[in-house]
């Protein structure tokens, strides 16, 4: 099968496409649950466009805890249906739809009370296993075990002796979740999607009560487009109630936005060969292992104000760093943070007030003829979401459509992967890299590694590192633009790399060698691309300002203080 290249004349061509013929089905928003109903739709042979007011994966769907997990919590909660689902999807991307973007991750659990905790949790955890290996999608992930405190000490020294009594381990997956997204963009336009970004839905177009379409503005080259479609998919997860106003209807349900912050530290400020899961007096707190850093996270807090640009408040980085000091040996302080993200969850509204407890469960509803609308539910379930939403549109259209096709479909760069990752050190030998830059793209980009080291052979510099981000070719900025739909600096140094988050001057010092690597793709000047610099690090600037102030709505007014990028 052929791959998609997403660059500046493909984004043309399929805005052009869109509103030259009436689709069977327009989805709006490109976070993961749209990018999945647009792979759903055009599988079963429905003609299909996506389109995304900013960046894909630009909200919650790049800011996420990167956990692909049946949701080890929720069996406390017995929600024994959503833990089963999210296990048999976990297994499906561990084994068959994206093994080469989503991989085994072990965490510790450690033991705090004799006795009765190691029987209560172990059971959960044994559950947990019996639960994926019943659906035939344990498979590849080890079983849980328990350990003494010595033996869980020795494979986590950073703990404090007196912070556990015991421990237990077991395995999830992760992923890098902006990569994700773009990979499931690129599978659905792959498959004949038209998709586009930076191309924002203004109002819907109504014929009498029924949706038939959306006007959409081209953020980018100006000008409005009316985009007919016999089917509307509304998947904006928290700006839900926002494009539901457009028709006059909130729906039958209401979206609320959780807050959820993550810090970022480097991998040898906490000496461990496993990742934590810790209780809190609300929910869990997890410390992620990441490439050369350690991710730190969540926080839950109710969220009301700027849904593009959440802030992390000086008040948010203390909570975590106080609840993951209570455990280390040796306490982490702000100067070990090298970066900083915040997301939002976009939550069903339920009867309680403390939006950890309101539901993640997902719904879909036909508010009015011709839309249909998803909202909720977890990462880990965005294919079932899809063929639920999916499904619900077909109801609407006078076809008969064939049944959804996407449990048994891999996403580019899954067919040919593990072949290639077995002759890894050839590649290596071919193409003059070391064979850990090689592991690197594959677990980036899967079979499509091939075509950045294509870029590679045309121009051996940009088989060099970024002077400032060693970590990533400069291929990969290049590939980024020119085949992955990154419109501007900000795109690749916070989702299509994750730059802004890896190192300590937060991307800064790589801006100008990136923006400098985009320009001959994307026809930019001398002009556009000090533009680019200097936006990315305003933004920078808010950022860190916003995370110097006490509580949300200052860190919010710091944050907004820089504005989104403007194209020429």
């Amino acid at each position: 099968m052929r791959t998609a290249t997403l660059g500046p004349a493909q984004r043309a061509e399929a805005l052009a496409a869109m509103a030259e013929r009436e689709l069977d089905v327009l989805v709006v928003g490109a976070g993961v649950v749209g990018a999945g109903t647009a792979l759903d739709a055009v599988t079963r042979g429905l003609s299909t466009g996506l389109v995304e007011a900013r960046d894909w994966a630009s909200g919650t769907s790049s800011r996420s805890s990167k956990l692909i997990h049946g949701g080890l919590r929720y069996l406390e909660m017995l929600d024994f249906g959503l833990v089963r689902e999210a296990l048999k999807e976990r297994g499906l991307l561990l084994e068959r739809l994206a093994p080469h973007l989503v991989k085994p991750v072990p965490f510790l659990y450690p033991l705090q009370h004799k006795g009765w905790e190691r029987l209560y949790a172990g059971s959960g955890v044994a559950l947990y296993d019996a639960m994926a290996m019943a659906r035939g999608h344990g498979r590849g992930l080890p079983a849980h075990r328990h350990l003494t405190r010595r033996h869980a000490l020795r494979v986590a020294p950073a703990l404090k002796k007196d912070a556990l009594v015991g421990a237990l381990q077991y395995y999830d997956a992760q992923m890098d979740d902006a990569r994700f997204v773009t990979t499931l963009v690129r599978t659905a336009a792959a498959y004949g999607a038209q998709v586009a970004n930076r191309a924002r839905v203004t109002s819907f177009l109504r014929e009498g009560e029924r949706v038939v379409g959306a006007r959409v503005q081209d953020v980018e080259a100006g000008g409005e487009y009316e985009i007919r479609a016999k089917q509307v998919v509304n998947a904006t997860g928290v700006w839900t109630d926002d494009t539901q106003s457009m028709v006059g209807e909130r729906g039958r349900f209401h979206v609320r936005a959780s807050k959820g912050i993550h810090l970022v530290v480097p991998k040898d400020r906490i000496h461990s060969s496993t990742g934590l899961i810790l209780r809190t007096e609300k929910s869990v707190l997890f410390v992620i292992p990441w490439g050369r850093h350690w991710i730190i996270g969540t926080t839950d807090t109710d969220w009301d104000l700027d849904k593009a640009h959440p802030a992390a408040s000086s008040a948010d980085i203390d909570y975590l760093l106080e609840h993951i000091n209570s455990v280390l040996s040796v306490p982490l302080t702000r100067d070990d943070v090298e970066g900083v993200y915040a997301g939002l969850r976009p939550l069903l509204a339920g009867e309680s007030d403390a939006t950890s407890k309101l539901s993640r469960e997902h719904t879909v509803a036909h508010p009015v003829p011709g839309l249909v609308v998803v909202a909720g539910g977890k990462y880990t379930t965005y294919r079932v979401m899809a063929k639920d939403a999916v499904d619900a549109a077909v109801h609407g259209l006078d076809l008969r459509v064939a049944d959804c096709v996407t449990e048994i479909t891999p996403l580019l760069g899954a067919e040919g992967y593990r072949a290639l990752w077995n002759a890894r050190a050839r590649v290596a030998a071919r193409t003059g890299l070391h064979v850990v830059r090689v592991e690197h793209l594959l677990n980036r980009y899967g079979a499509m590694a091939e075509e950045v080291l294509e870029l590679v052979a045309a121009d051996p510099s940009l088989g060099e590192p970024l002077h400032a981000a060693d970590d990533y070719l400069r291929a990969e900025v290049v590939y980024a633009a020119s085949h992955e739909g990154a419109r501007h600096l900000d795109d690749v140094l916070t989702r299509r790399t994750r730059i802004s988050i890896e190192t300590f001057d937060r991307g800064t010092r790589s801006a100008r060698e990136a923006a400098e690597l985009m320009a001959p793709v994307l026809g930019w000047d001398e002009e556009q691309v000090e533009r680019e610099v200097q936006h990315y690090e305003k933004r920078v600037e808010a950022e860190r300002e916003s995370q110097r102030q006490p509580d949300d709505l200052t860190a919010d007014a710091a944050r907004l203080g820089a504005p989104d990028i403007v194209p020429r």
